[in-house]
């Protein structure tokens, strides 16, 4: 968590250091980040950097958490524009995501090949938050269909919940790894989806 002196900042200064870090944490993934790097391009003082950030960990997660947010707003709003269908939202949401610009792109590269459990853990607060049921989880539980699931209580949603998070994730990691195409890369995603949503079992 950023430092009250980075949120005191005026939003220009914020913007041009929000900037710089996150030049350098798609340019490498966060073990090689240079701080260095970071004070250069934004013009600060190392000083400056330490008022602002504990460390270069504290900068990547406050960038990282920032774009869960935005990934919150955005699959809420695709869940409610497919009128709670879960599967064809997630397809629109993987879609979108790999569309990204070519900076955004490179950042999540970064992300999903160099995998933490805390970097696991905060991406996929993207779709729900297991730290605060009552917000979050509620609120998309209350946006999916859940007529359309194969499901019987709330306890197997979520349970599913974390099984569509969990082959997502490591879509998006082949899809970086082996650097596919975003069509063929989402073709492989439906066909995950598709086996999910039929059922693995005759």
């Amino acid at each position: 968590m950023p430092k009250i002196t980075f949120f005191n900042l005026p939003e220009d200064k914020k913007t041009i250091l929000i900037k710089a870090a996150r030049e350098e944490f798609s340019r490498v993934p966060l073990s090689q980040a240079s701080i260095t790097n970071i004070i250069k391009a934004a013009g600060i003082p190392r000083g400056s950097f330490y008022q602002y950030f504990e460390d270069k960990e504290d900068a990547f997660f406050f960038l990282l958490n920032e774009h869960v947010k935005e990934n919150k707003q955005r699959f809420a709003s695709i869940l409610i524009k497919n009128n709670g269908d879960l599967f064809s939202t997630m397809l629109e949401f993987y879609e979108s995501i790999i569309s990204e610009e070519e900076e955004n792109l490179h950042f999540l590269k970064n992300i999903f090949l160099n995998m933490t459990h805390q970097i696991e853990s905060t991406y996929a607060r993207s779709f729900h938050d297991n730290q605060d049921r009552n917000s979050d989880y509620n609120m998309f539980a209350g946006l999916v269909d859940q007529k359309k699931l194969n499901i019987t209580n709330e306890q197997e949603l979520a349970c599913m919940g974390q099984i569509i998070i969990a082959v997502t994730i490591r879509s998006f990691i082949e899809k970086f790894a082996r650097e596919l195409p975003n069509e063929e890369a989402l073709e492989h995603y439906k066909m995950e989806m598709e086996l999910l949503k039929r059922g693995l079992a005759k």
